[in-house]
């Protein structure tokens, strides 16, 4: 089950509330694109700040491992390790440019793709009439024992031993 947060467009001059269609629900965790084409990622999601100073970072770094004399197997090290960052921290770079350009956070939901949790967001976020942001945890399992006498990370007594 994927985690996404949902963040709420800036209003728009004479709408009275924000068109749902508008809400931008992002994926939380490693993101491929982002590590195999991090420039062409930022790019696609307009995240000029972000491409910037990746540019920035990247050319530094190489500039100064090339001074310090490293070989070419080293340079693709870092280059490799700097992609895998951008993979990893791919939507906290995403919520922090949504949230420079004004959109405010609005949740948190989880569901098994993207439709599944903008349908229940939406389904939550209409029953609460749309005052206050919406938190929406996963539903309980109902085969897990409802008892206080469990302590630790395994749902039923004597697993894990």
């Amino acid at each position: 089950m994927a985690i996404y947060t949902v963040h709420e467009p800036p209003s728009r001059i004479g709408a009275a509330a924000p068109d749902p269609e508008r809400y931008v629900f992002v994926r939380d965790g490693f993101s491929f694109w982002a590590f195999i084409f991090g420039p062409l990622w930022m790019l696609r999601h307009r995240m000029w700040l972000v491409l910037l100073l990746t540019i920035v970072v990247s050319l530094a770094l190489d500039a100064a491992i090339r001074f310090a004399g490293a070989s070419a197997f080293v340079v693709g090290c870092v280059g490799f390790l700097l992609s895998l960052l951008i993979g990893l921290e791919a939507s906290s770079l995403r919520r922090f440019t949504l949230q420079r350009r004004g959109w405010r956070y609005s949740g948190v939901v989880a569901g098994e793709d993207r439709e599944a949790a903008e349908r229940r967001f939406f389904d939550t976020w209409l029953q609460s009439d749309k005052k206050a942001p919406v938190a929406v945890a996963p539903a309980l399992n109902p085969h897990l024992p409802r008892t206080s006498d469990i302590i630790g990370l395994f749902p039923q007594p004597g697993i894990g031993r």
